[in-house]
This record gives structure tokens, sequence and C-alpha cells, in this order.
């Protein structure tokens, strides 16, 4: 049975997106690895961008009791992944959507409480974010890895 690894990353909801964006880069000393100010939001990380793309992620959008955005923990392959995918569908888990990042393969759905969770298995590849695209996780490993981006 696979297992998460380690927290990969979170994302919150802000009010006002530029405050929040300067505090965590000039008081905590986050990289803004990526960022879409139209769409709303940044992508951090205390670590360069290949080491691991975004620890933290803002998007406006906060709302009383909005807080979450999402909550991402890292899986160690593609096989862990799928096989997570077969688990949540095995126990009817409802799936949001399953994407390709370019850097990473993910799979969101919900927790018992709403909250938004992705199990995610980074590519290797170095890929702008915002950016996603469906994957078909019933597919073999060499054509979901040939079709990445």
């Amino acid at each position: 049975m696979p297992k998460v690894s380690s927290l990969g990353h979170v994302g919150v909801y802000v009010h006002d997106l530029e405050r929040s964006r300067q505090f965590y880069r000039d008081i905590l000393g986050l990289k803004i690895n990526d960022e879409d100010l139209e769409r709303g939001i940044v992508f951090m990380s205390a670590k360069d961008r290949l080491a691991e793309h975004h620890e933290f992620v803002l998007m406006r959008g906060r709302e009383d009791g909005k807080v979450i955005q999402q909550i991402s923990f890292h899986a160690d392959s593609l096989p862990d992944l799928k096989e997570f995918h077969r688990i949540f569908l095995e126990h009817q888990i409802p799936i949001n959507r399953v994407v390709s990042h370019g850097n990473a393969i993910g799979i969101y759905f919900q927790d018992p409480d709403g909250n938004q969770i992705e199990v995610y298995w980074p590519t290797g590849k170095d890929w702008p974010q915002p950016f996603g695209k469906p994957v078909d996780l019933s597919r073999p490993d060499a054509e979901i890895l040939a079709s990445l981006t």
C-alpha cells in the first residue's frame, strides 16, 4: 500500500495578495518561483525551484471560513500515485481532477471536512506555473510520461 512521503506544499487564500506576497518574500525570505497576478496566484519556496518548485501558495479569494486553498502531499513514484488513484476509486472517494502540472502529476480530492487535498508525484521537469492538463492514470507509465506537457 502506498503512503505519502512528506507534506509537499500548502496553499492559503488571502485577502490582499500583494500585501501577503511582499510579507512572505520580504519578511520571511521566500522566493517567488512563479506567479500569475491576473489569476491571483503566487508560487513560493524557501528552496531553489528545481529542488521544490513551491512549498507555499498564495491565492486571492479569502472569505470567512475559507482559508485553506489546498494541502498537498508528496508521493515517491508514479506507481505509488497510480495506486493512490486506485484506492480512492475503490473507497469511492470523489476525485475532482487528475492533472499534469508539467513539473508534477496530481490527484485532487476533498477530505471528510471538504478541504481540497492533493497527492502528487514530481516529474523532475521545470515547467512554468500555473499549468494544468488532464491525465489518465489508467494509461501505461510510458504513455503518461510522454504526455506530461
